[in-house]
Parts: C-alpha cells; sequence; structure tokens
C-alpha cells in the first residue's frame, strides 16, 4: 500500500507528540487499509466491537435502532477523524451502536487488541489515544447538552457554523436524525435559513 495513505494519520498523531520512525512503522504495522462502500456496516450493534476506525476519505456515522425500529444518528464523521462504538469497544462490552460508512470511504483499521499493544509499546500513542477517547466523550456530552438546550434552529445554525461539510455530503435524513429534528422539520427550517 502506497505510504502516503498513512500521512494524514501520521500528520493527526503529530498533534499530540511527535511520532519517531519505530512509531511510524507501528501505524504500517498494526493499521490496515480498506476500502469500504457507501452503506456498508462495518460493526454492528449488539456485537463486540472489534475495530477502531481512521477515515482517511469518505463520511461515516453511529446510529441505533430505537424502539419503533427507526434509526437514530448519535454521530458523524468524516476525514481524518476516528470512529468505534467507543466505550463499548474500551469495554468490550456489546455495542449500542452501528459503524456505517455513508459515502464510498477509505480507511485505517486497527484491531482493540492491537491498539492495547501499542498503548503498551510507545508513549506517543497512548497520548494520543488518551486524547483522541476524551475527545469522544467530550463530543457526546456537548451533543447532548446541545439537544437538552438549544432550539432546532440554534442547533442547525450551529453545524451550519462549525460542520457545514457534513451538511453538504450527508443525506438529510441522517443530520436531521442527529440533531433530533424530523426531517419536514428541518426541510422548512433550512428552507428559512436560506432566504
Amino acid at each position: 500500500m502506497k505510504t502516503n495513505y498513512f500521512d494524514k494519520l501520521l500528520a493527526e498523531i503529530s498533534k499530540t507528540g511527535k511520532p519517531n520512525f519505530e512509531d511510524s512503522e507501528y501505524i504500517r504495522q498494526f493499521f490496515m487499509p480498506i476500502n469500504s462502500a457507501r452503506n456498508t456496516i462495518l460493526e454492528e450493534q449488539d456485537k463486540i466491537p472489534e475495530h477502531l476506525y481512521f477515515i482517511n476519505s469518505g463520511f461515516m456515522r453511529l446510529f441505533y435502532y430505537d424502539q419503533n425500529g427507526e434509526e437514530q444518528t448519535t454521530f458523524l464523521c468524516s476525514q481524518n477523524g476516528f470512529i468505534a462504538s467507543f466505550s463499548s469497544l474500551i469495554n468490550q462490552t456489546k455495542a449500542t451502536e452501528n459503524v456505517e460508512c455513508i459515502t464510498d470511504c477509505e480507511l485505517l483499521k486497527i484491531s482493540y487488541s492491537d491498539a492495547k499493544l501499542l498503548v503498551d509499546r510507545s508513549e506517543i500513542f497512548k497520548n494520543f489515544f488518551l486524547v483522541m477517547f476524551e475527545k469522544s466523550i467530550s463530543s457526546a456530552a456537548l451533543r447532548a447538552n446541545d439537544l437538552a438546550s438549544l432550539k432546532a434552529e440554534q442547533r442547525y445554525q450551529k453545524m451550519m457554523d462549525q460542520q457545514a461539510h457534513f451538511i453538504q455530503n450527508i443525506p438529510l435524513q441522517y443530520i436531521a436524525s442527529y440533531l433530533g429534528i424530523k426531517p419536514q422539520s428541518l426541510s422548512r427550517i433550512r428552507k428559512q435559513a436560506i432566504k
């Protein structure tokens, strides 16, 4: 596989510490490049998660089926981001969410056992994974707070301001579900925003 397949991941890791040659070799050894087609579910709800995914290109989401069988999107992720059913992966418990490719994706995946090995072998990876999991927890808490405290229009506007690339590349029903808005209500909010 081309070396540049790993460049974006190395750049992300470099934000928390400078990887040495050995760290770079660990990436090539433990992260497996895969291409995944749109609408592919990589990890399933009610099964113990096996992998953590880094997105080289494409858009992904976490979602679960509620008691009515409706899909509820809980997390959206794009290039240079990590995705997994994080708490289930760390605790090796049955996942409460599915991991799905919204678009065709180029990914690097690492198994839970290999990620643990990396943390044991490298201080850089230990710090990096710690920061990454903290971000995932913070992101979930922030979303919960937004759903509780912001009006639908404010939630949409915040996404427009901070994550416009999601709105431009992800189907409307997933955006609506993530923002806790009915698709028809989101269509109305979008029309009003355009005026």
